[in-house]
């Protein structure tokens, strides 16, 4: 089992090169990570810490490749309370629905009992030409928060 496990929810690639940009610092500080680009539930291992990264799709939405795994913890509703994470977003504040993705899988995690450690990143891509820099400077952080639990 991975120290880390990256969930990405990708439409245009982004969100998997932010995943795979932080997956290499995580590796670079002693965790081993495991990626999974749209990940389905029975792939994921229900405790330890999970790192989602994703893009927002239409209007608000979660890309087509991690709609499935937002459908089956709605429907299976897994008790999530010996997973912990960490959250990324994408997404351009010239929309009102600005990082709803990211937003939404928040909110459904921490209602199936996960714990959120540190605050969401939402990285506007109208400010950040080169997502993977924001998020460098975010995983730096949440590194330090994680190993201080």
């Amino acid at each position: 089992m991975a120290d880390v496990t990256i969930i990405s929810g990708s439409t245009l690639g982004s969100a998997e090169y932010v995943a795979e940009h932080v997956a290499g610092i995580l590796e670079q500080q002693g965790l081993s990570t495991d990626i999974l680009h749209g990940a389905k539930l029975a792939e994921l291992i229900t405790e330890g810490l999970w790192l989602l990264v994703t893009s927002t799709h239409g209007a608000g939405e979660l890309p087509e490749n991690l709609q499935p795994l937002l459908e089956e913890l709605v429907a299976q509703s897994p008790s999530l309370s010996t997973v912990t994470f960490g959250a990324i977003g994408i997404g351009n504040s010239e929309y009102d629905t600005f990082c709803g993705a990211i937003d939404t899988l928040d909110r459904q995690l921490t209602a199936l009992g996960a714990k959120r450690i540190g605050d969401v990143l939402k990285i506007d891509i109208t400010q950040h030409e080169i997502p993977e820099d924001p998020a460098e400077v975010w995983v730096t952080e949440w590194i330090t928060q994680v190993k201080a639990r």
